[in-house]
């Protein structure tokens, strides 16, 4: 059978940056087996695969695989996957918003995709899960050891800690105090098995609020072994957990506020990831992640 697939960059305007992704829009009768064997012939962050909804809510059902395993949600693929529909013609795009409802393991998530001439150019989505905060992490110097850092890296104060929350992901959010920091950081393999494998936030997210973009507001990494990826360039569902860690740290009135998170230029592969939440009575009630993608390849699968 032939399938057709894209690959694309998503969180950024240019080819080769941000963070690269493969998208089968038509995937109709591929086994869970085959999706996992695709997912391991790119070989790229995650493979996205787009199937008829399971409910009448729901435009398109999404699964997403890494080259190890399937996930339960990610915003870059749920991000690129609005995009190629907008632009193969699975999604109409007649106004210059259009809003569909992917079915995910976590649930609903809405994406609006923006469009200019009839060709998409931007996708947001909104979150399954508003942000849950999870068991407390190890202390800090330990948090430190596992990024081969010193235990002074890492903030540990009262506005900033180590903190474990999830949208659908769980990541463990590291604050580290500098460019500096968060540039040395490397993950400690023996520690990190020791202290964080089997954990309720296996992944580290970590970032600073010293930037090197201009109208950024953090500078991040995400180290993702636990997903099969050693450094993630662009990290949807991480942004949306941070949104959680920001709104408690700054302690926000209602109303909504944005922030712009730099991501992957370690890894040569820069990424800008729009964030939004809204806030009532001093609660989260919604959480956005988005930005453009560009198309770098198109053709054919061959599967038997």
């Amino acid at each position: 059978m032939r399938y057709a697939f894209w690959t694309v960059d998503v969180f950024t305007d240019r080819e080769f940056g941000g963070n690269p992704l493969a998208v089968i829009p038509y995937a109709n009768g591929l086994t869970d087996e085959q999706m996992q064997l695709i997912a391991r012939e790119f070989n790229l962050s995650e493979t996205a695969f787009v199937l008829p909804p399971q409910s009448p809510q729901h435009t398109f059902r999404l699964r997403i695989f890494t080259p190890a395993r399937e996930l339960p949600f990610a915003g870059h693929p749920t991000i690129g996957s609005a995009f190629v529909l907008g632009l193969c013609g699975r999604v109409e795009l007649k106004n210059e918003s259009t809003r569909i409802v992917f079915g995910e393991s976590v649930g609903a998530v809405p994406v609006e995709i923006r469009a200019m001439a009839g060709k998409p150019v931007f996708a947001q989505l909104t979150t399954a899960m508003l942000p849950e905060w999870g068991p407390t992490p190890p202390p800090s110097e330990i948090v430190a050891g596992m990024l081969s850092l010193d235990p002074t890296d890492v903030l540990d104060n009262t506005r900033d800690e180590p903190q474990a929350i999830s949208c659908g992901m769980p990541f463990l959010f590291v604050p580290l105090a500098s460019l500096g920091a968060i540039r040395r950081a490397r993950l400690n393999w023996e520690w990190w098995n020791q202290y964080l494998a089997a954990a309720w936030a296996p992944q580290i997210y970590a970032f600073t609020y010293d930037v090197e973009t201009a109208g950024a507001t953090v500078h991040a990494r995400a180290f993702t072994h636990a997903v099969g990826v050693t450094e993630d360039p662009a990290t949807g569902s991480a942004a949306s957990g941070l949104a959680g860690y920001l709104s408690k740290r700054e302690r926000l009135k209602d109303g909504t506020t944005r922030w712009r998170v730099e991501q992957g230029i370690e890894v040569g592969r820069p990424s800008l990831i729009d964030v939004e939440a809204d806030v009532r009575a001093g609660a989260i009630t919604a959480v956005r992640v988005g930005g453009p993608s560009v198309v770098v390849s198109e053709g054919h699968l061959l599967v038997p």
